[in-house]
């Protein structure tokens, strides 16, 4: 290893963007860049005119660009899209309270709710395909007329009918694994692995530390089975409703067996979490998709093969039930989840951050109320679609399963009346949230000229839109409960009762009205995912965009797929031990190491730091701006980040860290102290040092040899600005008086 003393030359400046993600070429503000470590996906980047081996200039500056591993290619960026329920429903599954006793709880839940997302998907899939398409549509001649797609199997047996529609689910549980692995390439991992409640405080270390692969691989063979053995259980269902044989009981025995197992093993969570390969277990839970594969070919023959008759029913026999259990099912987890999550929070009530303890099963209400509208809605318009041109007696034989029609009405009323909440929300804080922003700008501007009052209006308005990110917390949760009561109401389809006619006679909402809201509804959440999919298109392509949407899917593919292995790939698990091995080199190689992180880029370095050893972080740096460790992953994640793994990043670095902060900027925030320039911190200690609140704009009359004001940059990166350069300058004499 080099001579650790390095001499003053020897500082490099290793920036990392944010979710607003950035060329290497703005990032170091330089036309010519050169790659000299990484791939496209991650790759660290100089200017083009340095030799990348020898530091030239007092201050080497170095990018990573990380912006390609969440996404990249539109392919990815659109499987994110598909796969936004099982990410948020993994994103929860970190959000735990940070009492005692909960995480076992609490990841058990998730993950039996993960699973139950999973068979809704199957049951949707198979509800067009073997209810609507088999059963429906290829038994009626006016539906297959002009449809040739279909009526090559029309007035066949309803056994071979739904023996060919069964592969369509099943292509469907391959279509959900291979975008989940095309959401992202492998991940290179570092470090030795170990179980999540294994490692040692901060916890927070432990992204990117250690091997989730084999975690990910016994839940996937375990969603998998669940798959199968949910495909199996429709057609087994509707086989025995004409008349049972001890065929379909031993066939529904080991299918239900499956089921059974796949969510016992869940609930065990040392057996998910255990860190290395265990032989045995492992190989009896790679056993099970291969049983449960083999009874699908099993089920499938017999229904080809049964020569018992079919019960004459207008829909799948039981298929309706099956759904109302799953939703009834889910319901009940989310119950169970809010409940744990409550409990364990009362010794953790803190001001403002309603969603601290019980992120959980908001989030994962969340989750559930996107899954279910998906499904519910594509079912709607399939069954639209296959009635287009029938008569209204047609259609009221063939509608959808009366629980997907409450699910359609409870979501829309659940987000109607989450806009409505937010609408009021808006209007009641805007005299606060004004009222802040103006005596900032009065502490900040007290002697602006009065031709300059336009721009201080520009200004107040700035700070009072950023203030509002405190009040998105309630809002969340309030759609949560709302949905939660939505989702409870989708149990009356087991009852066989049509919204309109309940709401009719116990309300007074016509039955012409709750049509018209279910319609509606269905077209909302056809458009809401027809929204995502241009917003994930545009979110990767254009950097303005971006800094909004991304904001979602850096965040939710930041954690490791803990939950749900369905769910984008971890990001963290490549970017992460790539810094670290990146800046071990670059203080091996006698550099001393300046990081400088923008927005979700300070997590990763944050995270990076926990995990350097002893003798590389004494010769490392941390400037952090637009960071939002403190305003949205110490509330949201309160087991994972708070204030004890914020020291101990100051600590590791013995407190070289500097953090901009602006008043305008929606996202990031200070960490330990919100004092002003000249004021006393909050806070004791060497952590009071740590933030320092830059004025924005700087100023708001035009400046001699311009004609505009400085612009407002709220969370945008500027790297430029001379405040920015006056921080860089002293970490980089701390660490050359370190040294």
């Amino acid at each position: 290893m080099s001579d650790p003393s390095a001499t003053p030359r020897d500082v490099v400046e290793l920036r990392v963007h944010g979710v607003s993600g950035a060329e290497a070429e703005r990032m170091l503000d330089q036309r010519l860049v050169l790659q000299v470590a990484g791939d496209r996906s991650g790759g660290f980047y100089r200017p083009r005119t340095a030799d990348p081996d020898v530091a030239e200039d007092p201050e080497t500056q170095e990018a990573y660009r990380w912006s390609e591993l969440p996404s990249g290619t539109a392919a990815r960026t659109l499987s994110l899209v598909f796969l936004l329920p099982f990410l948020l429903c993994n994103v929860a599954i970190w959000m735990r309270p940070t009492a005692p006793g909960t995480g076992a709880g609490v990841r058990a839940l998730c993950r039996v709710l993960a699973l139950s997302l999973t068979l809704l998907f199957v049951v949707s899939v198979s509800g067009v395909a073997l209810d609507l398409v088999a059963w429906r549509c290829m038994a009626s001649p006016d539906c297959l007329a002009g449809r040739a797609w279909l009526s090559w199997l029309g007035g066949r047996p309803a056994g071979l009918r739904l023996a060919v529609s069964a592969l369509v689910p099943m292509a469907a549980i391959g279509l959900v694994w291979w975008l989940a692995g095309l959401a992202g390439r492998p991940y290179a991992v570092l470090g030795t692995a170990a179980p999540v409640d294994a490692v040692p405080r901060p916890r927070l270390a432990a992204v990117g530390q250690w091997d989730s692969g084999p975690m990910v691989g016994r839940l996937r063979s375990i969603h998998v089975a669940a798959a199968f053995a949910a495909l199996n259980a429709i057609l087994l269902t509707a086989r025995a409703a004409a008349a049972a044989s001890p065929v379909i009981v031993v066939l529904a025995t080991a299918t239900g067996t499956t089921l059974l197992a796949c969510v016992a093993l869940l609930c065990a969570p040392p057996v998910i979490d255990r860190p290395a390969p265990h032989r045995r277990m492992d190989g009896a839970i790679r056993a099970l998709p291969k049983i449960s594969w083999c009874l699908t070919v099993l089920v499938l023959m017999f229904v080809l093969l049964s020569p018992e008759p079919w019960a004459a029913t207008a829909a799948l026999p039981g298929y309706g039930a099956t759904v109302a259990w799953v939703l009834s099912v889910q319901t009940a987890i989310l119950v169970a989840l809010g409940v744990v999550a409550l409990m364990r929070r009362r010794g953790d009530r803190r001001p403002g951050e309603p969603l601290r303890g019980v992120g959980a099963p908001v989030i994962a209400a969340v989750a559930t109320g996107l899954a279910v509208a998906f499904a519910s809605d594509l079912v709607h318009q399939s069954a639209d679609l296959l009635d287009r041109h029938a008569s209204a007696a047609e259609r009221l034989a063939t509608s959808p399963p009366l629980t997907y029609t409450w699910a359609i009405l409870g979501f829309f009323l659940a987000v109607v009346a989450a806009l409505i909440v937010a609408g009021f929300t808006i209007l009641a804080s805007r005299r606060a949230r004004n009222t802040e922003a103006r005596a900032i700008v009065q502490r900040d501007f007290p002697n602006a000229p009065p031709d300059a009052a336009p721009r201080l209006d520009q200004v107040r308005t700035a700070i009072a839109k950023a203030r509002f990110t405190e009040r998105l917390e309630p809002l969340t949760l309030a759609y949560a409960v709302l949905f939660a009561l939505g989702l409870a109401t989708s149990t009356l389809g087991l009852l066989q009762l049509h919204p309109g006619e309940v709401l009719d006679r116990y309300t007074v909402i016509p039955v012409g009205l709750v049509t018209f809201l279910v319609t509606m509804g269905s077209y909302a959440v056809a458009a809401l995912f027809l929204g995502l999919v241009i917003g994930g298109i545009f979110a990767y392509r254009t950097p303005e965009f971006r800094r909004y949407v991304g904001v979602l899917w850096d965040l939710g593919t930041f954690w490791p797929r803990a939950a749900h292995p369905f769910a984008p790939p971890c990001y963290a698990e490549r970017a992460v031990p790539e810094l670290s091995r990146r800046i071990t080199y670059l203080v091996e190689s006698g550099q001393a190491v300046l990081l400088t992180g923008h927005s979700h880029g300070s997590v990763l370095l944050a995270v990076t730091v926990l995990q350097l050893p002893g003798r590389i972080s004494q010769r490392v740096a941390l400037l952090t701006y637009g960071s939002p460790l403190r305003r949205l992953h110490t509330h949201l994640f309160p087991a994972y980040v708070d204030q004890a793994v914020l020291h101990e990043v100051g600590q590791r670095l013995d407190w070289r860290w500097v953090n901009l902060w602006r008043d305008t900027d929606p996202i990031g925030s200070w960490i330990f102290s919100p004092h002003r320039p000249g004021e006393q911190p909050t806070v004791a200690g060497p952590a009071g040092a740590v933030d320092r609140r830059l004025r924005d704009p700087s100023e708001v009359v035009v400046p001699p040899g311009d004609s505009v004001p400085p612009p407002v940059m709220g969370h945008g990166p500027d790297e430029s600005d001379e405040r920015f350069r006056e921080a860089v300058r002293e970490l980089t004499r701390r660490l050359r008086a370190h040294a």
